[in-house]
């Protein structure tokens, strides 16, 4: 089994691929219990004009495609940014084994940020989490991202 910075990596891969469809760059990856990546994706709401098209959604809708379920039960999320609301209601939903994140998202993430739904009791299925792997890559990314646009938008 490869290491969990190994799959972070994938995931950073991910949001870079966001970035330059100029998108948000958050990336995320689902590993099955074999150690194989099974799902990807990368920030689109801009460009697939969907506001769920998160990377997480998007990487666990490709890999309930390929494994033919939706509950990805024994799987891994490796995301670069503290989960939102919405993505970790579809990360519980999934019954995913794990969660790592990298950064941690102050304004909206629901792991450490603004609430810890991860670790209510009330929901039928617990996930394990653990944020900051990678965090100071992920942050680098977001932090480019929005002084560039910050740049554009003072120049135009």
């Amino acid at each position: 089994m490869r290491s969990d910075e190994f799959y972070m990596h994938r995931a950073l891969d991910e949001a870079r691929r966001g970035l330059a469809a100029g998108e948000v760059p958050v990336g995320a990856v689902v590993v099955d219990a074999t150690g194989e990546i099974v799902g990807a994706g990368f920030n689109a709401p801009v460009g697939a004009h969907d506001p769920s098209a998160h990377a997480e959604i998007r990487a666990l809708r490709d890999a309930g495609e390929r494994l033919g379920n939706y509950r990805l039960e024994g799987c891994t999320l490796y995301v670069t940014l503290e989960p939102c609301l919405m993505c970790t209601g579809a990360i519980i939903h999934a019954r995913l084994a794990r969660l790592f994140y990298g950064a941690a998202e102050p304004r909206s993430g629901m792991v450490e940020s603004k609430a810890n739904l991860f670790a209510q009791p009330w929901f039928n299925h617990q996930v394990d989490v653990q944020g900051g792997i990678l965090a100071s890559r992920a942050s680098r990314l977001l932090r480019e991202f929005f002084a560039t646009r910050r740049e554009e938008s003072s120049s135009g």
